[in-house]
């Protein structure tokens, strides 16, 4: 049932020929840009762009720069699908990553074209994948980016000997992208990244000195100008694009996280103010979930957002659940049967009302699976008690899906383990391990991981992990002495 290391998928011959097929396209998509820059260096004459890139003196060049996208594409290729290739099984992963370089290259030029080489926004392709994929395809992609952008200005001067400053820029893209990953990797945010747009312009400037002194001594004040615009225009233009591309692609960025987990969020307030009792409950399986992501290598704030939004679905009667209950049981009236349909509903409720709310997908995801199909035990045990022949669990169970990603499980464990141990009169670290161990157990023997990767080496370090964790929270205090202040002391 559980897989014993995550394995690479294997490919079918369909995901080879889809995933080639888009290499092909987007290097024939980098080559129009190519000539679309030509257009541009042409003073816009369409006839004397023709004779830039076809004529017979200039035709090397373009032969030569199609060799090497072909080859750059390749190499892209071949590193993915050596490094991440579940990553470009997917189109839309693959569309990702070129249009980030698409867009970069395009900005540049533009830039470098209209105002100077030197303010070009050298970060901005680093920046936005950094925030959308990862730090090791940021630093990668980066040096694609600044050998296409090298390739596309010898292409535009129709020279291979160039001009000096696209050698200086080829230095300054490569440098002071790397000096922006690693500035601004874990800022969550948006006002520091701006911010950081000062510091990411300090590389540029200080290669602008290195590269051209001479032209520096004369005129530094231009130079500073470039830098400062260079590093504000990287960050300004990942914030406006950002959003584009976690809505196109469904991609969920750390900023977008710290945003709809924040307590003034509209559901999140609604949560504290129509049930207190599930929103700290929430918050403890928040940070069991964000442990555990982060014990096994899970994005540990995707976790902590999923774990917030997971009982979203109780604000539509918040009454009928035990932890917003004061004294009244509105289900002592009830039958288990409709008792049992209220309960499960808040997986079905809690995802209609994230998706309503315009919320990532994988919250409501999270949401409906975070229960899978187990049984509602209480009801069913109360049901059988009213009738005298057998009854099928599956009417007093909760209608699935099972969890479907490792995060979806670590709130399935987190959730019912938060609840368990909460129930304990002792809560001392051997009987809270007991009872995480009962509640994956349990998990387990109703078939509850076998539709996502989870491993039973992450199995055993979420159930650690979560011990640790509830038995910090629950420990036992110290009883603290009563104290009389003045009066008789006798």
């Amino acid at each position: 049932m559980f897989k014993q290391s995550q394995k690479i998928k294997k490919w079918a011959r369909a995901d080879y020929a889809r995933t080639i097929a888009l290499f092909a396209l987007h290097t024939a998509i980098l080559f129009l840009i190519f000539v679309f820059a030509a257009f541009i260096e042409s003073n816009y004459d369409f006839s004397a762009m023709l004779g830039l890139v076809f004529s017979s003196q200039n035709i090397e060049i373009t032969i030569y720069i199609v060799i090497a996208l072909v080859l750059a594409s390749v190499g892209m290729f071949l590193y993915f699908y050596s490094e991440h290739r579940d990553f470009i099984r997917f189109g839309k992963n693959v569309n990702l990553l070129f249009i980030i370089v698409e867009i970069s290259i395009v900005v540049m030029y533009l830039v470098g074209h209209f105002i100077s080489v030197y303010a070009r926004p050298f970060a901005l392709c680093a920046l936005l994948a950094l925030l959308l994929i990862n730090r090791r395809t940021a630093i990668f992609l980066n040096t694609v980016v600044c050998i296409l952008m090298f390739m596309a200005d010898i292409f535009v001067a129709n020279s291979f000997a160039g001009n000096v400053q696209y050698y200086s820029a080829l230095v300054i893209c490569y440098t002071t992208s790397l000096f922006a990953i690693y500035l601004v990797y874990g800022l969550r945010s948006r006002l520091l990244v701006f911010v950081m747009g000062f510091a990411i312009a300090v590389p540029v400037i200080i290669c602008c000195i290195s590269l051209e002194f001479s032209d520096f001594v004369v005129a530094p004040t231009k130079y500073i100008l470039f830098g400062l615009t260079s590093g504000l225009l990287s960050v300004t233009l990942m914030m406006a694009l950002l959003p584009f591309f976690e809505k196109i692609f469904s991609v969920i960025t750390d900023y977008r996280l710290a945003e709809i987990t924040d307590h003034k969020s509209t559901l999140i307030k609604e949560l504290i103010s129509h049930a207190p009792g599930t929103f700290n409950h929430s918050l403890v399986v928040s940070t069991l979930a964000e442990s555990c992501a982060n014990a096994i290598g899970e994005n540990a704030l995707l976790a902590r957002a999923c774990a917030y939004y997971h009982d979203i679905g109780k604000l539509k009667q918040p009454q009928f659940f035990t932890e917003n209950q004061q004294g009244y049981n509105p289900h002592n009236e009830l039958s288990p049967e409709l008792s049992t349909d209220i309960i499960r509903s808040h997986a079905k409720d809690g995802y209609d009302l994230i998706l309503k709310y315009h919320l990532p997908q994988m919250l409501a995801d999270v949401a409906l699976q975070h229960h899978g199909t187990l049984p509602i035990r209480y009801f069913y045990v109360k049901a059988l008690k009213y009738t005298e022949g057998e009854l099928d669990i599956a009417n007093y169970s909760y209608p699935g899906p099972k969890p479907q990603s490792k995060i979806a499980a670590i709130i399935m464990i987190a959730d019912g383990a938060e609840a368990k141990v909460r129930t304990l009169s002792d809560r001392s670290h051997p009987k809270v391990d007991a009872a995480v161990r009962e509640i994956i157990e349990e998990r387990m023997n109703f078939d509850q991981f076998s539709e996502c990767e989870l491993t039973m080496r992450d199995i055993d370090i979420i159930r650690a992990t979560i011990t640790n964790s509830l038995a910090g929270v629950y420990h036992d205090r110290v009883a603290y002495p009563k104290l009389k202040f003045g009066g008789n002391k006798n």
